[in-house]
């Protein structure tokens, strides 16, 4: 059981971590999912894994399941859904800004003369060293 377990978590955090090394922002939310949906795994597996166990200690109970990593995942639970509705809007804003939903910030030639638009008239628009010219890339 445990073993199985190990291995779905190892998936899960492995399928998740492809995922948000994607260039596009819809695999990076869903990675983002799946890598807490692997860590929620994690954290209930801590507690130990015991079947048919009650949550609650009682005087006729001998054993009993651990409470605090079911309330660990429950808050992860929560704390995950609002990250990924923060996510989901944060990609939504960027894609109705560029209409795009890539992630790689490289500039195109074109965008790169475009001037400022509080600049005054008459006077020329500086132009961005491409990374060739700053001498970053060799």
């Amino acid at each position: 059981m445990e073993l199985l377990v190990a291995s779905a978590i190892g998936v899960l955090t492995s399928a998740g971590l492809y995922l948000i090394l994607r260039l596009r922002t819809f695999p990076v939310i869903i990675g983002l999912s799946i890598l807490s949906y692997a860590v929620n795994v994690f954290l209930f597996s801590t507690g130990g894994l015991s079947l048919n166990q009650p949550p609650i200690y009682g005087p006729e109970v001998e054993n009993y399941a651990d409470p605090l990593p079911q309330a660990l995942v429950l808050t992860a639970i929560v704390i995950s859904f609002g990250m990924t509705a923060l996510a989901v809007l944060i990609a939504l804003g960027g894609f109705l800004e560029t209409d795009t939903d890539r992630i790689d910030m490289a500039l195109d030639e074109d965008d790169r003369d475009v001037p400022d638009p509080g600049a005054q008239p008459g006077v020329e628009a500086k132009r961005d060293r491409s990374p060739q010219e700053a001498g970053v890339l060799q």
